[in-house]
C-alpha cells in the first residue's frame, strides 16, 4: 500500500531537489547505522511525531508504519505510552491524527 506524499513535500522537492535528496539519503543512512529494523523504525518516528506535535509526519508515518507490518493495536499503543513523557493532550492529538489514517 504506497501512500500519497503531501502536496506540500512534493513542493518543496520540485523546488530544492538537492536539499531534499541530501534529507531522504540522511534518514537512510541514519536507519542503516544500527540494528532497529523498518517497522520498529516507523514506531518510533511515529512517536517523535507525536512528539513534536506534527500533523503532517504523524500522518505518513503512521502509513508508513502499517507498510512496515505494523497493526493498529500496535500502532495506538506506540502513542498511548507516551502519556507521561508528553501529557495527555498531545497523546489525544496524536491519536486523533492517527486515527485519520486508520479510520
Amino acid at each position: 500500500m504506497a501512500h500519497k506524499i503531501a502536496n506540500h513535500y512534493e513542493k518543496i522537492k520540485n523546488t530544492y531537489p538537492e536539499y531534499l535528496e541530501d534529507v531522504e539519503n540522511l534518514g537512510l543512512t541514519a536507519k542503516k547505522a544500527g540494528p532497529i529494523d523498518e517497522k520498529n523504525a516507523q514506531l518510533i518516528q511515529l512517536a517523535a511525531s507525536v512528539a513534536i506535535r506534527s500533523e503532517g509526519a504523524t500522518h505518513s508515518h503512521t502509513k508508513r508504519a502499517l507498510e512496515a507490518g505494523a497493526n493498529s493495536e500496535e500502532i495506538r499503543h506506540c502513542i498511548i505510552m507516551l502519556t507521561n513523557t508528553i501529557g495527555f493532550p498531545v497523546v489525544m492529538a496524536g491519536l486523533s491524527w492517527v486515527n485519520d489514517i486508520l479510520d
